[in-house]
């Protein structure tokens, strides 16, 4: 018997699927988790997230349709947030002339936030609202003294700073207006 190999496994023992799964994975994936995060939380390895997207439709189903609906309802607050159409309900206590007070609730529209315009406008419009200005800045080899090349440079970098010039002052952030 000393001679005889005992197997031994490797590993955590197996979890079967059950499909509460998918919806417990739906769920993660609208508080913005990501497949990384959902297997330890499932008690499973990555891999057999994976294996179960594979084998089992309606778990991949339900972790794509949980990713997609949480991506909209990011997509629609920020849209908001840029546009200015979040409001908030607040209460305040007023007195009532007669030596008590009255709460009365207020209703505060929020001002659209600049960030979030920037953020979509960069990424709807990247060609007109991108931060990185695109330098064309060719220069002939053949001429390759040091005076030549440091000139050329300053006319390509004076080019540059007079587009981010003017692009600043089309989107009204030139200091000196």
């Amino acid at each position: 018997m000393k001679n005889e190999k005992v197997k031994r496994k490797r590993g955590r023992p197996a979890i079967e699927y059950e499909s509460k799964y998918a919806e417990q994975a739906y769920k993660l994936c609208l508080l913005g988790l990501v497949d990384k995060d959902i297997a330890p939380i499932l008690g499973i390895s990555l891999r057999t997230l994976n294996r179960w997207k594979d084998k089992h439709h309606e778990f991949w189903q339900s972790i794509k349709a949980g990713k997609l609906q949480a991506d909209a309802n990011v997509a629609e607050s920020l849209y908001k947030s840029a546009i200015g159409a979040h409001s908030v309900i607040e209460e305040k206590v007023v007195p009532d002339g007669d030596g008590g007070t009255t709460i009365i609730e207020i209703k505060r529209q929020i001002p659209p936030d600049y960030r979030a315009q920037s953020l979509w406008l960069r990424n709807r419009q990247p060609a007109k609202w991108r931060d990185k200005v695109e330098v064309d800045a060719a220069i002939d080899v053949n001429e390759t003294s040091i005076e030549f090349i440091m000139e050329n440079f300053i006319k390509v970098m004076d080019k540059a700073h007079e587009r981010s010039r003017l692009m600043r002052i089309e989107r009204g952030l030139d200091p000196k207006d």
